[in-house]
């Protein structure tokens, strides 16, 4: 998997950190605190999001957009800025003491930043959520911190476009001056590999529960498949 490889590229949702049902448990709320009448969805959430924001992805705030389907869907009278400062407000506690590293993770970073290897971070989170992570999350800073593993953070204002577009794949590879067969990128989301893929980088698919009802499309599409970061080191010698 990594033979020839220099540049090793991360999402950070579901794929370095274990989040997405934190997220999930986020728009639980939020959904609870705008639904005309009150009362939890019942919906799958995460699905209706990742939904909405695939068509929302050309979108210069697909989150905004996103928070605006929220709010006509659920009979909110908040506007969607509203809706997304309450999201915010509600995802503060999660993302200082909640969200972690993935099983092994952390020490998968350090072994690949000792071996010589350029670490880099392409995601859709926003960059206040990555500063928080970087900066503020207790979980996050006692294995492995950011600044100090990572050459190149990417986030959503880096981008026009989310993925499946690979824009944000193609402007990592131009800054650091790699070509798509020197790099590897580590995703969760069908959205992600799709997002490799297109920008012609080889995928590793990190496995999440919480992408299992795509697990058929990403198994397919994905150069390779990771169950845990334990399993890979112990495969590729680290």
């Amino acid at each position: 998997m990594l033979e020839g490889k220099k540049v090793i590229i991360f999402d950070m949702d579901g794929t370095l950190i274990d989040s997405v049902g934190v997220w999930n448990d986020v728009d639980r709320a939020l959904i609870g605190r705008i639904r005309a009448g009150g009362g939890a969805p019942v919906e799958d959430v995460q699905a209706q999001r990742d939904e909405a924001l695939r068509r929302f992805s050309k979108d210069p705030n697909p989150y905004i957009q996103y928070c605006a389907f929220l709010g006509e869907r659920y009979g909110s009278l908040l506007t969607p800025e509203e809706i997304h400062t309450l999201r915010y407000e509600i995802a503060q506690d999660y993302l200082r003491n909640v969200v972690d590293y993935k099983p092994d993770a952390d020490v998968f970073l350090h072994k690949l930043k000792q071996a010589g290897y350029t670490l880099a971070i392409a995601t859709t989170t926003k960059r206040g959520n990555m500063d928080i992570y970087r900066t503020q999350n207790v979980n996050m800073a006692a294995k492995a911190r950011i600044d100090d593993l990572f050459t190149l953070v990417y986030t959503r204002e880096d981008a026009k476009e989310i993925k499946p577009n690979p824009e944000i794949y193609l402007r990592a590879m131009r800054k650091l001056g790699a070509a798509p067969e020197e790099c590897l990128v580590f995703e969760d989301s069908l959205i992600g590999i799709e997002a490799a893929k297109n920008a012609g980088i080889q995928s590793a698919a990190v496995y999440d529960p919480y992408s299992d009802g795509e697990r058929g499309q990403i198994d397919a599409l994905a150069d390779f498949q990771v169950r845990s970061y334990a399993q890979l080191m112990e495969q590729e010698g680290l």
